[in-house]
């Protein structure tokens, strides 16, 4: 499978390599698929003045102090740090909530799951299904913007109601 997917996995960060920034794309081959991962500018710029701070000129661009690739747990960790400074709850920072927040965002944006599914390297549209599921909370305010129980002049729509 090929596709072209701004997400990433925790497992392909060690894919977003000095090279991959300066080409605007990372090729990453896993569990059989070949996806390709379109870089931003505004985000190459940005990896590209991080790498010349910690004098990365070629290789992975998210590694350790000893120079290796960070892992899950090294990610989880510094993840945990940052929420601290974002003000967010430490038990709701996990690597999976963010790709979740982007599916949710970007489907709101362009209400394609076909696309959406392409965009997180899923070869079933269920398994993107799963990032799109609503909160109870969420779908009664969706059925509360539709309007269908209002009063008007003493009458709603609802017939029996009234």
């Amino acid at each position: 499978m090929v596709g072209r997917s701004p997400s990433i996995q925790v497992s392909e960060v060690k894919y977003i390599t000095a090279e991959a920034v300066h080409s605007g794309a990372a090729e990453i081959a896993l569990k059989g698929k070949i996806r390709t991962i379109l870089l931003p500018n505004r985000l190459c710029r940005k990896l590209q003045k991080y790498a010349r701070q910690q004098k990365i000129a070629s290789g992975e661009i998210f590694i350790t102090q000893s120079g290796t690739g960070m892992d899950r747990k090294q990610i989880w960790a510094e993840m945990k740090k940052l929420c601290r400074l974002a003000g967010v709850e430490r038990g709701k920072v996990y690597h999976h909530n963010l790709r979740s927040l982007f599916a949710r965002s970007f489907y709101s944006t362009c209400h394609d799951v076909v696309r959406l599914a392409d965009v997180l390297g899923h070869s079933s549209i269920e398994t993107t299904r799963i990032y799109l599921l609503s909160t109870g909370k969420e779908y009664i305010r969706q059925l509360d913007k539709l309007g269908l129980v209002q009063q008007r002049h003493n009458c709603c729509f609802v017939p029996f109601l009234c």
